[in-house]
Order: C-alpha cells, then sequence, then structure tokens
C-alpha cells in the first residue's frame, strides 16, 4: 500500500496542462489497448460474412455474445482487483492475455479463432474496468478536475478506437496482407500498450493500483474499509445462484453467465452495505440500466451499420476515388469525431461548473440519449434509399455516427466518472464493473436485434426501431432524474 506522501503527491500533480502526468500514462496506456480492441472489431462482423461465407444472422449473433463476454467479464475481473490482487496486477495479467487472443486469431483454422476470442474476453476482464478505476484513483474526493479528467482520458479510448480500424482495415483489405494480418497488428497494439505501461507506473502512478490504494474511514459509519470488507460473500454466493436459475430458464446458459453475475453483484454491493453507502449503489444500477438502451442502439455500429457501410455505402465516396475505401475505416468515423470534440465537451463542463450551471449526470444522459435517437433519424432517411437498391450517399452513415458521438460524450465518460463518485470506496471496481455489466447486456440485445435485420421488411422498419427506443428511454430517465439527485445527495454527481 502507498504511503500518505505518495497520495499526497500524485493528487496534486497540476504538471499535464492541470492534471496529473499518470493521466497521460493511463491515456497511453488505454490508448493501445483500444487500438487492439476496436481494430479487431471493425473486421470481426464483416471476416465472418465476407470470408467465412456466415449469415448474416449467425455472424451478429457471435458479434453480439463476443461483445457482451467482453464487457461482462471486468465485473468478475473488477472483484478480483477490489479484494485480492489491485488494479496495477491486474492490468498487466490482462494486457498479457489479450495480446495472446489476438495473435492467436492470427492463425489459421476455427480452432485459433475460438480460442483467441475467448483470451481477448477473458484479458480484458482483468484489463478493462481497471485502467478507469486508476483514473479516478489519481484524483482526491472533490477534485473538480475529475470530470474534465475522465473526457481527456476517453481522447486516449479514441485516439486508439480511431487508429485500429484505419491499420488493421487497411490490412485486412489489402491483397498484399490480408484478414489475419488485420488481427495481427490488433495484438501488436496491445503489446505497445503493455511495455508503455510498464515503463511509467512507478514513476506517474506510485502506490495507485495497489490492493486497498485510497481506502479511507467510511463517511457514514466510521467502518475502516479494506478490499470488500464488511460485506459477506454469501451474499454474492446467494444473488448469483437466484439470477444464475432466472438467467439459465430465460436465455440457456449465456443467460444463466449474465443474470449469475447480475446477481452476485446485486448480493454483494446491495446486501453487503447499508444507509447512505446502499443508496449510492442503487443510484448506480438504475443508470445502468438507462445505459442499456444507449448502447444497445449505439453498438449497431460493429455489426447492422458495419453491413451497411459494406453494403449500401457509397464506398467511393460520391466518385471521388477510383478504389473504394475499406467498409472497415467506417468504424473510425466516430472515434474521429470524439477527438474533434471531445476537449470542446470538456472545457463546456468545466466552464459550466464554475458558474454552477453543469447539469446533473443524469440530465447529461438524457441529453445523450436523445442525441443518439437524433443519429438514428438519419439512419433512416440514409436506409430508404437502400431499400431501393441504391448505394446511398456517406453522408448519411457519417451523420449518424456524429450525433452518435455526441450523445456518447453526454453519457460515457461522464458516467465513467459518476461510478467513481458515487461508488462506496470499498466496492469501486467493483461498481466499475457493473457498469461494464450494462454494457454487456447491451451489447448482447444489439447482436440480438442485428441478427434480425434481414427478417424485418425493411432498413427504414430496422433502423426506426432505435429512434424509438432511444426517446422513450430519455424521457423515462428524465422522469427518475429527482429521484438519482436524492440517492445521491451525499456527493456531487
Amino acid at each position: 500500500m502507498s504511503s500518505p506522501v505518495a497520495r499526497s503527491e500524485v493528487f496534486a500533480d497540476r504538471s499535464l496542462f492541470g492534471h496529473p502526468k499518470g493521466l497521460g500514462l493511463l491515456f497511453i496506456t488505454e490508448m493501445w489497448e483500444r487500438f487492439s480492441y476496436y481494430g479487431m472489431r471493425a473486421l470481426l462482423v464483416l471476416y465472418l460474412v465476407n470470408a467465412q461465407h456466415w449469415t448474416t444472422a449467425r455472424a451478429a449473433t457471435l458479434y453480439g455474445n463476443y461483445t457482451m463476454l467482453a464487457f461482462l467479464t471486468p465485473l468478475v475481473g473488477g472483484y478480483l482487483a477490489d479484494r485480492v490482487i489491485g488494479t496495477r496486477r491486474s492490468l498487466v495479467i490482462g494486457g498479457i492475455i489479450i495480446a495472446a487472443g489476438h495473435f492467436t486469431l492470427a492463425l489459421q483454422g476455427d480452432a485459433a479463432f475460438y480460442t483467441g476470442l475467448g483470451l481477448i474476453i477473458l484479458g480484458t476482464g482483468f484489463f478493462k474496468s481497471n485502467v478507469s478505476t486508476q483514473v479516478g484513483q489519481i484524483y482526491a474526493d472533490g477534485d473538480a478536475r475529475r470530470d474534465a479528467g475522465f473526457t481527456i482520458f476517453y481522447v486516449g479510448i479514441n485516439t486508439g478506437a480511431f487508429l485500429g480500424p484505419i491499420v488493421c482495415g487497411y490490412l485486412a483489405a489489402s491483397p498484399n496482407f490480408g484478414w489475419h494480418y488485420g488481427f495481427a497488428a490488433a495484438g501488436v497494439g496491445m503489446v505497445l500498450g503493455l511495455i508503455t505501461y510498464l515503463w511509467g507506473r512507478e514513476k506517474y502512478l506510485p502506490g495507485i493500483g495497489l490492493p486497498n490504494f485510497g481506502m479511507t474511514e467510511s463517511k457514514t459509519d466510521g467502518i475502516k474499509s479494506s478490499g470488500i470488507a464488511g460485506s459477506n460473500p454469501m451474499h454474492g454466493v446467494g444473488g448469483a445462484v437466484v439470477g444464475g436459475v432466472i438467467g439459465f430458464v430465460g436465455g440457456g446458459w449465456l443467460g444463466l453467465a449474465m443474470c449469475a453475475v447480475i446477481g452476485g453483484a446485486l448480493g454483494i454491493a446491495i446486501l453487503g452495505s447499508h444507509g447512505e453507502e446502499r443508496r449510492r449503489v442503487y443510484a448506480i444500477f438504475i443508470v445502468a440500466f438507462f445505459v442499456v438502451f444507449f448502447w444497445a442502439a449505439y453498438e449497431q455500429a460493429g455489426s447492422s451499420m458495419n453491413l451497411f457501410a459494406d453494403r449500401n455505402t457509397d464506398l467511393t465516396l460520391g466518385g471521388r476515388l477510383s478504389t473504394p475505401i475499406p467498409a472497415a475505416w467506417f468504424q473510425s468515423v466516430n472515434s474521429a469525431f470524439i477527438l474533434i470534440f471531445a476537449p470542446i465537451f470538456a472545457l463546456m463542463w468545466t466552464m459550466l461548473a464554475k458558474r454552477k450551471l453543469e447539469p446533473s449526470t443524469a440530465m447529461k444522459m438524457v441529453i445523450g440519449l436523445m442525441l443518439l435517437g437524433t443519429g438514428f433519424v438519419f439512419m433512416v432517411i440514409g436506409a430508404k434509399g437502400a431499400d431501393q437498391g441504391i448505394r446511398v450517399s456517406w453522408i448519411w452513415l457519417t451523420t449518424a455516427y456524429l450525433f452518435h458521438t455526441l450523445g456518447e460524450l453526454c453519457l460515457s465518460p461522464i458516467g465513467l466518472s459518476y461510478v467513481t463518485k458515487v461508488a462506496p470506496v470499498r466496492f469501486a471496481s467493483l461498481m466499475m464493473g457493473v457498469w461494464f455489466l450494462a454494457n454487456a447486456a447491451a451489447n448482447k440485445l444489439a447482436g440480438t436485434i442485428a441478427a434480425m435485420v434481414e427478417k424485418i421488411p425493411t432498413l427504414t422498419q430496422f433502423y426506426t426501431i432505435f429512434v424509438i427506443s432511444s426517446f422513450s428511454a430519455a424521457f423515462l430517465m428524465l422522469f427518475c432524474v429527482p429521484l438519482l439527485k436524492r440517492l445521491t445527495s451525499s456527493v456531487k454527481a
């Protein structure tokens, strides 16, 4: 465990444009990890449909299952980091396993393909929630820089997410290389991120990520918190059993896994807390519920919208190019917009906070859902031409991604910050895992809906689903804003 002096130095550091240098290290580490994840993600459905000749429904279902599990395992990884190994060891373990998974995908054969996906899922569990938790740990309680810091960190995520599809998509589409070179390039990205973190963690993140870093007296009961001390592990076991039975009845083995983890998280966090802490845990679960609606629509990007680019969009960009661009490159559009607008949003939140006009996190999420729905309005317009057999302009897909990006900036980095502020300190990584659990459920739902794209009569009708779901969730969440404020009245959220 780090010394109080080391903590003080980390919290007070303002040498990186007003933020700690450790933020820069985590920025670069996460950038390369996201390069690997989004580089492979951009290829997955296209590879299965175009190279392996899978049906759209089968490819979309596997995509949904893979992305669901990639967001589900961080809940378990967060629990282990909280209780046993700390976030810094978890990051290293996860990075090694992720890299091994991408390099395995570069090999030929079904066994290598499924093994590679499994390794990436496992490694992501150790890596993903814990790097975000470390960002929260470099800011002291009440530090006004936290939201801006998470937005800057989000730029790192999206720098990697921008570069990954460009590099991996180019290699996959090139006749001189091919699909497996694209998968291998993703592995190289993860190795670079791991090397960067190991090089700088002692210098720029002293003590951060060690077990129990930042554990303090509870604000509500004065009881020392250590790991998840004070909670009964049987709460998690009981919740997992009940949730697993429900999930198996409703959705087979994957339903069992999903609901068992949900039940375990509910059991540990809710039954293991009380009073003001428990109210804050309730708030996180309520917010996570609405996040499912956002990501289930947003994650069409890797499946149905990816295929829309490949099959229904003019990849010569209106005849300006003699050679069509790779369809996977459209997976970088969202990240390019984030790189443009994230600094503007970070500045905007800071300025509004100084004037005491900043919306609550819940209200920002309402705005994000509305912007997402607006983006799908443009998909509906573009789909009308596609339904007539026309390869439509790239403008429709690009404009949809623009509004999705603006919505994401109101929801995702703010949500990460929200969890680190609201979660009881002894459940910090576990609650970050709950945030990613919402993403897991949403990705599974996104894949299930995308698998129906050829069963629904028209693309226009298909994308209308997300217009309706996004605006409906926004209006429902709007009514929950006062409740969320009451549940988190003890913290500024």
